[in-house]
């Protein structure tokens, strides 16, 4: 089976909820496990630790996580059109992988959440795309032909998956996001299977 890391952080569930569609998508191939983690918060007190399994949800995701996976799917809420530093943060530790090339050639998409149908959606995939790239992995993105993309009237964007959240964060999430993020899933498990050593 081709292991897909779904590996986001989500403040007020958005995210959370884009990554279970998106896993849905992957599941949807025939041969392909989504694997589904999180990350705690970074905490603004030095002295401040997380245990090391989270009270509730997914579990918090490891460096062999990563390493270990055969495509990448990666979610962050979006902080001043940029990935949110939890993310960030995990990102960072990742050089071990990088000097191995342990993620070369494997393929990878990425899902967002903004409070503002103007809120950075399009720059935060971009920058989520960054370190991927310096990781050599093979990036994914929603075609037109197929998705809601023409005709959607909240998220979705040929960078990646994304939902309009609203101010308050409750949202429902719409059709068309649902579609284009789970057909991110199933594209991204899809390329992990031809682009298999």
């Amino acid at each position: 089976m081709a292991k897909i890391l779904i590996l986001y952080y989500s403040r007020h569930g958005s995210v959370e909820k884009l990554a279970k569609l998106a896993a849905r998508g992957v599941n949807s191939v025939d041969g392909c496990e989504a694997v589904l983690r999180t990350m705690p918060p970074v905490s603004t007190v030095c002295e401040a630790t997380e245990d090391s399994i989270p009270d509730k949800g997914d579990p918090y995701v490891t460096i062999e996580d990563l390493k270990n996976c055969d495509g990448l799917l990666l979610g962050s809420p979006t902080r001043f059109g940029n990935m949110a530093a939890p993310l960030k943060y995990f990102i960072d530790q990742t050089a071990p992988i990088w000097m191995a090339g342990d993620l070369v050639d494997k393929p990878a998409g990425v899902f967002t959440s903004t409070s503002s149908m103007h809120g950075g959606q399009e720059s935060t995939l971009l920058s989520m795309m960054l370190p991927l790239m310096h990781q050599g992995m093979v990036i994914v993105g929603i075609p037109f032909a197929g998705s809601p993309l023409a005709t959607t009237i909240t998220g979705g964007t040929p960078y990646g998956a994304s939902h309009v959240a609203g101010h308050d964060s409750n949202n429902p999430i719409s059709d068309d996001e649902k579609t284009a993020t789970q057909l991110l899933g199933q594209r991204v498990a899809l390329c992990s299977i031809k682009l298999r050593p």
